[in-house]
């Protein structure tokens, strides 16, 4: 959207305003039953060079299809506490430190 502007932005800076505008990354994806799950949970984390950084918190793994028919699966998390917890606890949201560390199952 922003090449579509004709402002001629650096790259660089473009993605500098990215970073300092979103903290997390939601990724969802339709199964092959059709729903749709949430299948990635990652967080950015700042730039290398021209390189956006980010950092898986929580992926799903698949496990396969139940008698139903509904793809089945949990959340593995990546053991790695986000850095925007600090945020979090100052805007009265508190997370449990397990919450990071336990494999939680979806259906």
């Amino acid at each position: 959207m922003v090449a579509m502007s004709n402002l001629n932005l650096p790259e660089k800076s473009v993605r500098q305003q990215i970073v300092s505008a979103i903290s997390i990354v939601v990724q969802v994806s339709r199964m092959s039953d059709g729903s749709r799950k949430v299948v990635s949970i990652s967080e950015i984390t700042g730039m290398e060079e021209n390189i956006v950084s980010m950092q898986d918190i929580f992926t799903f793994s698949r496990k396969g299809v139940g008698p139903d028919g509904k793809v089945i699966g949990s959340f593995t998390p990546s053991r790695i506490r986000p850095k925007f917890l600090e945020r979090l606890k100052i805007s009265g949201i508190f997370l449990s430190p397990e919450l990071f560390e336990q494999t939680m199952e979806v259906n």
